[in-house]
């Protein structure tokens, strides 16, 4: 899972990142920023699955806050845009994908379950 979001979005978002179409800030060019910075955390994902779990993790409730905030109030309202639909169809796949990789068990003992861990404090 971590090498098909990194190799699909270095293929979708880092050509903008590199080369973008114009230099003006807005909100495409947060949200490329992100889904770049995303392409590159989930390259370590590949040598520390564990560790980067909180990532698929941060991947599926995007995607699930999108669909159900976004995508299915446009679909029952007005109607999903080309963009809309494509971008529904790549989050749903994202939601179907990343729960088949998740290791529910580990994710609930460690994250859920686990004693949290002490903020530790500056020396003095």
């Amino acid at each position: 899972m971590y090498l098909l979001i990194a190799v699909g979005l270095a293929l979708s978002i880092w050509p903008s990142i590199i080369f973008p179409p114009s230099v003006t800030a807005n909100s495409s060019t947060v949200v490329r920023s992100l889904l770049g910075a995303l392409a590159l955390m989930s390259l370590l994902g590949l040598r520390y699955p564990l560790q980067m779990l909180p990532l698929l993790m941060f991947e599926l409730v995007w995607k699930v806050i999108w669909i159900v905030a976004f995508a299915l109030p446009m679909w029952m309202g007005p109607g999903l845009d080309a963009y809309a639909s494509e971008t529904l169809f790549a989050t749903a796949m994202g939601v179907i994908l990343v729960p088949l990789v998740l290791p529910f068990g580990y994710i609930l003992r460690h994250y859920f379950k686990a004693p949290s861990t002490p903020a530790k404090t500056a020396p003095s």
